[in-house]
């Protein structure tokens, strides 16, 4: 299932509130909304890469929405997070491997962003040395990328495309409420 498939095809029980039994009903299962806010991210953008529209995203947010794991996989592709920060924990906490992993990720962000803003040799060779270390505990994180400064990043043709889009009221309100 790619991540950019209409949301018209993916099933999930919050779509039909009898498959979610009574006992479970208004209790918290993931924190999507609270990590796509965390990773500077609006709903539009989400939107985007998940091929569907931004009342879909906010109802998905709920936090008590029980989604199937396919959905909760290409949430955790679009926010670009470990699948384990989307969930919630029995008490509400992360287990320490989980947490020291999720830690090391936000470090390797920290450090592909100042990797990405610095002009100094000698702040750029110790970003290196950095980066070298984190890979050395943990090497899967070698393609992360640096944190979002606001939204997502556009390449120079994407800017030049966004020129030539028109816009309404509703879609700048909507982006600011995001």
């Amino acid at each position: 299932m790619s991540i950019a498939q209409p949301l018209e095809t993916v099933s999930f029980a919050a779509t039909v509130p009898e498959a979610v039994p009574e006992s479970r009903r208004g209790r918290v299962l993931h924190q999507i909304g609270n990590v796509r806010r965390r990773e500077g991210l609006s709903r539009r953008t989400v939107a985007r890469r998940l091929g569907t529209d931004v009342r879909c995203v906010q109802l998905e947010e709920e936090q008590t929405v029980d989604m199937s794991l396919s959905r909760l996989y290409q949430w955790q592709a679009a926010l670009g997070v470990p699948v384990a920060e989307l969930l919630v924990d029995g008490d509400g906490s992360l287990s320490p491997p989980v947490l020291q992993r999720a830690q090391i990720v936000r470090l390797m962000k920290t450090a592909a962003l100042i990797r990405e803003q610095t002009h100094s040799v000698p702040v750029q060779r110790m970003v290196q040395m950095l980066v070298e270390q984190i890979l050395e505990i943990m090497p899967e994180v070698k393609d992360v990328s640096a944190w979002n400064a606001v939204g997502q990043r556009r390449t120079l043709d994407e800017l030049g495309e966004a020129a030539n889009r028109w816009i309404s009221i509703d879609d700048a309100h909507e982006d600011l409420m995001d």
